[in-house]
């Protein structure tokens, strides 16, 4: 689920404890993306719930820290509502910083060591109030294989099923520069697709610094996580988006200086608002209710879902979403590369859309569909199995 105005929303079911909200067993993916980065739209009063409730252990290295050291700055930047400390002392937000003793991030010192470590942590009586947990990657996605990102994956599930009072965030890897076609996009949006197929709560890193403030889009110009891009399409980066933004802005008023490890202050300050956006929804917070339905038929960016069913036999759903008027492409394609069908090829307005697709007369196997629009192009993976 997208955290704004999508028009096909599947509304969470609130499941309170003392501890907060567990939505481990939740009917819908919980996305949080540069989508969930407008801090005014969180009401003050989940804010305090998320205070009042969240016993969160975060564990990280250098590029995870932009969390936190944007989530600091906040509270000189917007006030005291947005504390925190490891505890929870004087009504702050208790957040456990790099706490969880045996591993340093979800690669370091290799990719199974912060499992056990996550499991000792939370078996220790004095962590017993803990119900987040949440653990960022350094660089170790870029050079992750399909395997390595299926043995994280596999590895949260245990956790979730053995810790079922507790919400794991799963994350993406930083931006490396290496574009849409690199490994690092590969096996982001293989995380990705686990997490919208299997109802997970996903913190979308890479994505949060691939937009700016206004929802403009530099995925697909080579963007580094120090959001230098490519702005004339010569493969050479030779601008910077936060930069560009933040002089065009003004500081204090528009956006705060921070520490921001590898980075720019703004990616920091849009990585601690989609913090306190996630925190706010595990507290409760459904923005959806109560949106009127001008809003909810016109998407904020531009989305291929994933399909569904999938696997499928003979026919599939696939949806997508546009926020302006654009040309369409949705084309479907082999293993090899070869072009199947062609679903959509024409202007649409903007708007959420959905399509099947038949597949009655092909064989089983592994086929792929890719939508353009403008600049943008998504690819995902489905399954036909007969």
């Amino acid at each position: 689920m997208r955290c704004t105005f999508f028009k096909t929303l599947i509304i969470l079911t609130a499941l309170f404890t003392s501890f907060g909200l567990n939505i481990t067993g939740q009917t819908s993916p919980l996305i949080i993306d540069h989508t969930c980065t407008k801090l005014d739209q969180i009401p003050t009063e989940k804010i305090d719930a998320a205070r009042a409730n969240l016993h969160i252990a975060y564990g990280h290295t250098s590029h995870g820290s932009q969390i936190t050291t944007g989530m600091t700055g906040l509270v000189a930047f917007k006030g005291t509502m947005f504390e925190w400390n490891n505890g929870g002392t004087n009504g702050a937000l208790d957040l456990h910083d790099r706490g969880i003793a045996g591993a340093n991030d979800l690669g370091n010192p290799n990719r199974t060591a912060w499992a056990d470590a996550t499991r000792n942590y939370l078996n220790d009586p004095q962590y017993s109030d803990v119900n987040v947990i949440i653990w960022s990657w350094c660089g170790q996605v870029s050079s992750a294989t399909e395997e390595d990102i299926n043995t994280y994956l596999n590895l949260m599930n245990e956790l979730e099923m053995e810790f079922s009072h507790v919400s794991f965030i799963y994350m993406t890897g930083h931006l490396d520069g290496t574009g849409l076609n690199g490994n690092l996009h590969i096996r982001n949006n293989q995380i990705r697709d686990y997490c919208n197929a299997n109802n997970k709560i996903l913190y979308d890193f890479a994505d949060i610094e691939t937009w700016d403030p206004d929802f403009t889009y530099f995925g697909n110009k080579i963007p580094n996580d120090n959001c230098d891009y490519d702005s004339d399409g010569n493969l050479i980066r030779d601008s910077n988006w936060a930069i560009e933004w933040q002089n065009a802005h003004i500081e204090g008023v528009d956006w705060y200086n921070c520490p921001s490890a590898h980075s720019q202050p703004l990616n920091a300050n849009q990585k601690a608002y989609a913090a306190w956006w996630l925190w706010s929804r595990l507290a409760g917070w459904n923005p959806i209710t109560g949106l009127n339905s001008e809003l909810e038929q016109i998407p904020t960016v531009i989305a291929l879902n994933q399909n569904y069913p999938n696997p499928f036999n003979p026919a599939t759903i696939i949806k997508y979403s546009i926020p302006g008027r654009s040309f369409i492409s949705l084309k479907i394609y082999d293993v090899l590369g070869n072009e199947i069908s062609t679903i959509v090829n024409e202007e649409k307005p903007a708007g959420s859309y959905e399509i099947e697709f038949a597949a009655t007369n092909l064989p089983s196997g592994v086929y792929f569909y890719q939508l353009k629009a403008g600049d943008f192009i998504e690819t995902k993976k489905m399954v036909l199995m007969k």
